[in-house]
């Protein structure tokens, strides 16, 4: 099983402040999205992943987000093992986010 990098909300945030060029994927559903959505992120829900796979850049550095970072996890240890170098799941998930980074996104 790959082993997959970890990023820590804070260090996302000092990162995306500094310009670091990541992408954003988060594969909560649509559901979710509507009620605390991640700025500049792409949204395609997990369950949709195998099949649009091919829309991603393989070469990006990617960083995926989920709800508490358990699907997001599981999203990232898959685009490890089909090719991807640099991806990394957001710690906690976009609640963690919310609760150490931007008190202003919706909690649920």
């Amino acid at each position: 099983m790959a082993v997959i990098a970890e990023i820590e909300p804070l260090e996302l945030k000092d990162r995306l402040t500094r310009g670091d060029q990541l992408c954003l994927l988060d594969v909560r559903e649509p559901e979710e999205v509507a009620i605390a959505s991640f700025p500049g992120a792409l949204h395609l829900p997990m369950g949709e992943l195998p099949s649009r796979v091919s829309e991603l850049d393989a070469a990006a550095e990617w960083v995926i987000i989920c709800h508490h970072g358990i699907r997001s996890a599981q999203v990232a240890t898959y685009l490890a093992r089909i090719g991807f170098e640099r991806v990394a799941n957001l710690v906690g998930g976009i609640d963690r986010w919310s609760a150490t980074v931007d008190q202003s996104v919706p909690r649920y």
